[in-house]
């Protein structure tokens, strides 16, 4: 109408900020129709999904512009799948396709990539191995449950994860990236979190996927829960000794590190001292990344500083 304030409502509650900042909330709209035999120029919004059924889930993420995978990558697929520990006898192609577009890099161009099934995965291995801890270790607080479960989800298990399983035999991967020795501990997180998401949809998504990402997870879980029991600050020695020189009044630990090389992925590229405010040497490590070094150089500092268990 004529005179109608076409401003957004500024009292319109706002969702929490993202990449982009506080954003207003839309509210939800009518859906009109359209004359039968015309299309609408855009997808009307639901207020409630349509349920999917136990088919349908293993086809999330399809787009069904993408080829159809040969009957070789089928079998290639399969037998890793295998390889998991799970049993993939009666998966056809539709299922198979999210392991495909998991195993599929941004970087490698191709229409469908990990990216979408990455982000499932991120939450299905959080609630995969909240289950596997409130089942492996009862007994435990809420708060060692929470730092034990950061440490069996965090970049570098799933990097060690993707290794163990041989991911890179099977992945499309991008020139640059493939590359990228610095990145390539990146890339594998990235993929093995996807595959995650991937394995979830294929075994039937709310319908015994979860079940499926457990088996095959937890038999690592076991291996690094065992190393993580017997050393609590594993992986995280900076702060452990941070909280040692805190609890004796001796300041912040302060570190150093030099380059001793420029090859991207050498071991030892990087070494790092730390001492004490007073200037007492703690320790030493090394490691192909500063970050890599100084929990190695923390990790040297807290074996000299601890009392050697007992006999």
């Amino acid at each position: 109408r004529v005179g109608h304030d076409t401003r957004p409502d500024t009292s319109a509650p706002l969702e929490a900020a993202g990449n982009g900042g506080p954003r207003q909330m839309i509210a939800p709209q009518l859906v009109w129709g359209t004359e039968p035999g015309l299309r609408p120029a855009f997808t009307p919004l639901q207020r409630r999904p349509p349920a999917v059924s136990r088919a349908e889930s293993r086809n999330l993420g399809r787009s069904g512009s993408e080829p159809p995978l040969s009957m070789q990558r089928q079998a290639a697929l399969l037998s890793f799948l295998a390889d998991l520990g799970l049993d993939p006898r009666g998966l056809g192609a539709a299922a198979l396709a999210p392991i495909e577009e998991a195993l599929s890099h941004s970087s490698a161009g191709l229409p469908l990539n990990h990216e979408r099934l990455e982000f499932l995965g991120d939450a299905v291995l959080r609630l995969a191995a909240s289950q596997f801890l409130r089942r492996e270790q009862p007994q435990l607080a809420v708060g060692r449950h929470a730092a034990l479960r950061a440490q069996l989800v965090s970049d570098r298990w799933l990097a060690e994860l993707g290794s163990r399983c041989g991911i890179e035999q099977l992945w499309h991967l991008g020139a640059m990236a493939a590359g990228d020795t610095a990145g390539h501990a990146t890339v594998l997180a990235e993929i093995s979190e996807a595959l995650i998401g991937a394995v979830y949809l294929a075994w039937g998504g709310a319908h015994g996927g979860l079940d499926a990402v457990e088996r095959w997870l937890s038999p690592h879980w076991q291996a690094s829960l065992a190393l993580y029991l017997a050393d609590p600050d594993r992986d995280n020695w900076k702060t452990a000794l941070q909280e040692w020189s805190q609890g004796q009044r001796l300041g912040l630990p302060s570190y150093v590190c030099q380059e001793r090389s420029q090859r991207h992925g050498d071991p030892e590229r990087f070494h790092c001292s730390v001492r004490l405010n007073e200037g007492k040497l703690l320790g030493e490590g090394l490691g192909p990344s500063r970050r890599a070094a100084e929990q190695a150089a923390a990790a040297a500092a807290l074996q000299a500083i601890r009392p050697a268990p007992a006999a």
